[in-house]
């Protein structure tokens, strides 16, 4: 048997642990993840998130379910179709999982990912333990779904825990998660999510510091919220396994402005990233008019 920490430090995402109170400064130099060596090229494939639709797949008596939500994207020439957690059943069969699986295959869909709720901050240890069966149940449940990717939280640090207690509490949690995750051929990807992940440098800290070749980033476009935007997405999407993006920006005055999509697919490009790009669409208006409309842009950017 290779030993687990020798294997791991021969990935290409292999990380190097670091205190967390060792601070951010160089924090680029000091990575030790890098990219997939990829010299091929095609164009992005493209694909919604459920959570768009969430007017729609939410509530006691939803409007439409996923199946519908699938024909949709496939109605809109995408290659994938995100199918977010929360619109599932609470404990979803195989059957019907292997249905949606079925469905989104007969409409020429890959199922490009799925995302969940978690929270790895849990001081309680009999909650912290739910949350760590509830990401891996996922697992089980991407696996019959044929998708390779879910989209996790870190968490929050909570009033009652030491910051660097909790953080190290969300490492081997993730790192357990992962190695769970890798018998069963499924990445878990981080998102810049609040908390420890609002910024550039807390998202490339957890880089650094777990220990897993089935770690990576969900890249969320929208949700950095500093001065240099996409200078913060430059720095952290060559770690990315799946990208969602958002149709609007903002800093630190909360002023939404319009996403640059052709400046995305350049950052994009220039670090060779392979995986799906999602438009996760969080504004106003009938998703399912206005869904399109941006699909098209995206598409005009990402495959003209």
């Amino acid at each position: 048997m290779i030993d687990r920490r020798n294997f791991i430090g021969s990935s290409s995402l292999c990380t190097a642990g670091v205190l967390i109170n060792s601070g951010f400064a160089g924090i680029d130099d000091q990575l030790t993840s890098k990219p997939v060596a990829n010299n091929l090229s095609s164009p992005f494939k493209l694909s919604l998130a459920a959570y768009s639709y969430r007017q729609l797949l939410s509530g006691s008596q939803p409007k439409m379910d996923l199946e519908e939500f699938i024909d949709d994207c496939a109605k809109f020439g995408l290659q994938g179709t995100e199918l977010t957690s929360y619109y599932f059943p609470q404990n979803p069969t195989p059957a019907f999982l292997y249905n949606l699986k079925a469905h989104a295959f007969r409409n020429g869909l890959d199922v490009s990912g799925t995302a969940i709720r978690n929270d790895f901050g849990q001081v309680d240890p009999e909650k912290l333990a739910v949350e760590i069966s509830h990401v891996k149940r996922w697992v089980d449940y991407a696996e019959m779904m044929g998708t390779s990717v879910i989209r996790i939280f870190a968490g929050h640090h909570q009033k009652n825990n030491d910051v660097n207690s909790s953080y190290q509490q969300m490492i081997a949690s993730m790192e357990e998660c992962c190695d769970y995750a890798g018998q069963h051929g499924v990445f878990l990807a981080l998102e810049n999510h609040g908390g420890p992940t609002a910024t550039a440098d807390g998202l490339l800290q957890f880089v650094k510091d777990i220990r897993s070749p089935w770690f990576g980033l969900n890249l969320d476009t929208g949700n950095f919220h500093s001065k240099d935007i996409y200078g913060d997405i430059e720095r952290v999407a060559p770690h990315a396994l799946n990208v969602q993006v958002k149709v609007a920006v903002s800093g630190p005055d909360k002023q939404k402005k319009e996403a640059d999509f052709d400046r995305l697919k350049k950052i994009l490009t220039r670090c060779k990233y392979r995986g799906y790009v999602v438009l996760e669409f969080e504004e106003k208006g009938d998703p399912r008019l206005e869904c399109p409309k941006y699909l098209d842009q995206l598409r005009g950017a990402f495959q003209g």
